[in-house]
């Protein structure tokens, strides 16, 4: 690690002086740790990364954070957006269940909410994904047991982690169309130049690699994002979380694992146990798509799952109320 070159970077990164030594620090514990075993910080095999999470958390070290954010840093800036899908497998995500800690109390109070929560210490950020949904399992089962399903679901449906990125300009688009119809082609005809440039590029779209196969997926199944208009609503398909192992998966099982990008029952799905999750989970993931529409229409709107890997779907498919004014 040439730490001079990588700390310009940070700093027109506009990361001050401070925070970026912390950085320094974190990626050059790390670098010790690979070296135990002949790796080293410009070259770390993969799963090593979730190594050196979960080391940190049975340390119960609060570096984990910094750690991450210092390394997904780092990897932007030799390039190396291997290491980034690694990180986001282990971070994305990971403060739904404390939101959940909190809405519950907010909603119910904190005697109930520390009832769903007794003897449960929620997993922190670091550890291995894959063994989240066993603490979903059982959350989920005592609040469908304490307050209904239908209460379980409204506290789901706000989702309980929030949506990155700007969606003023999509806004923009919308009321410059002045089209729902119009709208959806040009948001599609965007997500493909989007991944277009990705595979130019070689860099990632989210959480994975762009190729021509992926590319073509994206054109031949109109459903996904923006999804396509049937009567008064949109329906929806999100991209995979890994679209081309999605494609070449040839256990259906395995397509809904590829297609899901929710930490907190993806395992359960790659290990045949998600029949024993909340079936209605995804109305998490429904408000995430909520989150955006409502901007778009400038009004709440109401978006329900249709199907999702959790309830047997090969995609994550949501149906979007279009609201009266913009049915014509």
């Amino acid at each position: 690690m040439i730490e001079k070159n990588f700390l310009q970077f940070l700093f027109e990164k506009n990361i001050d002086e401070n925070q970026a030594t912390i950085f320094i620090s974190r990626l050059n514990e790390f670098d010790n740790f690979l070296k135990k075993n002949d790796y080293n910080i410009d070259s770390i095999p993969l799963g090593e990364i979730t190594n050196y999470s979960k080391y940190l958390v049975g340390k119960n070290s609060e570096n984990v954070l910094d750690f991450l954010r210092a390394l997904i840093n780092y990897a932007n800036f030799i390039k190396k957006y291997d290491y980034i899908i690694e990180i986001i497998d282990i971070s994305e995500s990971y403060t739904a269940m404390d939101n959940l800690y909190e809405r519950v109390a907010e909603q119910y109070g904190e005697q109930l909410r520390d009832k769903i929560f007794e003897d449960l210490k929620i997993p922190p950020l670091g550890v291995e994904p894959e063994k989240k949904p066993e603490f979903t399992k059982i959350i989920m089962k005592r609040l469908e047991k304490s307050i209904g399903k239908e209460k379980t679901i409204e506290l789901l449906k706000p989702c309980l982690h929030g949506r990155p990125g700007s969606i003023e300009k999509d806004r923009e688009d919308f009321l410059r169309l002045n089209d729902i119809d119009e709208f959806l082609k040009l948001k599609k005809q965007e997500l493909i130049i989007r991944l277009q440039k990705h595979k130019k590029e070689g860099t990632l779209e989210f959480a994975q690699y762009i190729d021509d196969e992926v590319i073509e997926f994206v054109k031949n199944t109109p459903m996904i994002n923006p999804g396509i208009r049937k009567g008064d609503k949109i329906v929806e398909a999100k991209l995979p979380y890994q679209t081309k192992k999605h494609i070449q998966a040839k256990d259906k099982r395995m397509k809904g694992f590829y297609s899901c990008y929710c930490p907190w029952v993806r395992g359960a799905i790659k290990n045949g146990t998600e029949k024993e999750l909340f079936s209605h989970f995804c109305y998490c993931s429904a408000g995430y798509t909520k989150k955006y529409w409502d901007v778009i229409f400038d009004q709440p709107v109401e978006v329900e799952p249709i199907e999702t890997p959790l309830t047997g779907g090969l995609l994550c498919t949501f149906a979007v109320q279009i609201p009266k004014e913009f049915q014509k």
